[in-house]
């Protein structure tokens, strides 16, 4: 990396921003693989320090390389690499400077995309909602890239971690992008899930309550093995 690259992130190395480049470049190609995105739409960023690692606007994610690295603070300034980056970087900077999120996935995703042009709210047809916070909003139509779509966005993120964007796709964040990930898929499944239980002719799906959803919550914190 270069000079402005070892001092971008504010104490952030340039191993550091190097890892987690190579992480982004994966998980974006992840998206594509998964079938969440088509072509270059959807998009990643990883936080790290006070820069925010993107992906370029119109590249292909399989051509990404280590030394296309690209960085903005979190005004949206360049300050690694040379390309122009995505044009939902108003999203992404909007859950950064609102939150303490590391890492935000986007994407195109089929069932979620389709759930937003049918109800205002994705009902809670499995408890895995509660990893997302509750039932999972749909953030107005807005046009791509503005800043009218990243406010509508902040409003159905309100104690959430993940939402739809009407008639456009999903929005997810975590504590890395692991989780993050994790989250879109999860989302992805219970659209998919809830799609197919409406499909049913002359039967509607059970939905759980909120006291079965925090319940769900708190059991799904102690998810996974312990850390010690």
């Amino acid at each position: 990396m270069t000079e402005q690259r070892r001092d971008a992130g504010h104490g952030a190395g340039r191993d550091e921003l190097g890892r987690a480049w190579g992480e982004l470049v994966e998980t974006a190609r992840r998206t594509v693989t998964d079938g969440l995105v088509v072509g270059t739409s959807g998009n990643v960023s990883v936080r790290v320090g006070d820069t925010v690692l993107v992906t370029p606007s119109g590249v292909a994610y399989d051509r990404l390389r280590p030394e296309d690295a690209l960085g903005v603070d979190l005004e949206g300034r360049r300050v690694i690499g040379d390309l122009a980056p995505t044009s939902e970087l108003p999203m992404h900077l909007a859950i950064y400077r609102t939150t303490g999120a590391t890492a935000v996935v986007h994407t195109h995703a089929v069932h979620a995309t389709a759930v937003s042009t049918l109800v205002p709210e994705l009902p809670a047809v499995h408890y895995m909602t509660g990893v997302l916070g509750g039932p999972v909003r749909v953030a107005p139509y807005a046009l791509y890239g503005t800043e009218e779509l990243a406010e509508n966005m902040l409003r159905a993120l309100s104690d959430r971690t993940g939402c739809l964007l009407q008639n456009h796709g999903t929005v997810t964040y975590g504590d890395s992008l692991s989780q993050a990930y994790d989250r879109t898929a999860q989302l992805e499944w219970m659209c998919r899930l809830w799609l197919t239980a409406t499909a049913v002719p002359g039967h509607t799906p059970s939905l759980l309550s909120a006291a079965h959803l925090r319940e769900a919550q708190e059991k799904l914190r102690g998810y996974g093995q312990p850390t010690f």
